[in-house]
């Protein structure tokens, strides 16, 4: 079984949802500590003045501490589903498949979450089957019990206890996963390498790096072949 664990983010990128695509189950680490100036609750979207920021706001006593994740709440002080809504919509509203979406976006931005996690990991779900990725199990760190440690022990503990014997990875982990420990555990371990074709972007020039709705808006139906190139080809 192939598998994936990343941290819930908000409108993840496109390379997300290609990891997404190759697991059969997908494992939402939302119980490790949020990082403040990440990706958890903001992301970037184009229009015609540049890349532009969406951030959701959250409480200042959640970003401090060690909090995990998925204990961070949204600041409702704010207005900032109408805010985004109305960016999305005025950056895409010419967008060739931006009605195509737009139903299942306006839900999202009428919920009221109280946690971000709840929010940005329903959303990410949403969008990976509305794309087509139908058979892909998801599962949050947080629901599997007796998980401790840190780093490779404790991603480890998590494939073992899902039964997972193949471990698909972001190039970045390079850096800290202690390859050895996967071997002796029998797991095999792949790092994803992100190569995609281009596409038309209402604005150029085009930006590889912005949310998957970007490509949803622009290919439609079809943004499954954008994910899924045949010129990718993974590093075991």
């Amino acid at each position: 079984m192939n598998c994936v664990i990343l941290q819930p983010s908000y409108i993840p990128w496109r390379g997300y949802f290609d990891q997404i695509r190759r697991a059969d189950l997908f494992v939402f680490y939302d119980d490790v500590q949020y990082d403040k100036h990440g990706w958890r609750n903001r992301n970037q979207v184009k229009t015609a003045q540049g890349k532009q920021w969406l951030t959701i706001p959250v409480h200042s006593a959640g970003v401090t501490g060690g909090v995990p994740i998925k204990e961070i709440k949204i600041d409702w002080s704010k207005p900032w589903a109408k805010s985004h809504w109305k960016a999305l919509s005025f950056a895409y509203t010419k967008a060739p498949f931006f009605d195509h979406y737009k139903a299942i976006l306006e839900q999202f931005y009428d919920r009221r979450d109280e946690f971000l996690a709840d929010f940005t990991i329903d959303f990410t779900v949403a969008l990976a089957r509305e794309i087509g990725f139908c058979q892909v199990r998801f599962l949050r760190s947080s629901e599997i019990p007796g998980i401790d440690g840190q780093k490779t022990d404790r991603l480890i503990q998590i494939l073992k206890h899902v039964g997972a014997q193949h471990y698909i990875s972001g190039p970045s982990a390079k850096d800290y996963l202690e390859e050895e420990k996967f071997a002796e555990a029998e797991i095999t371990l792949e790092y994803m390498t992100y190569e995609y074709p281009e596409y038309k972007q209402l604005y150029p020039p085009y930006d590889p790096h912005v949310s998957i709705l970007d490509l949803m808006f622009m290919i439609g139906p079809e943004c499954l072949n954008f994910i899924s190139p045949s010129t990718a080809s993974p590093e075991i």
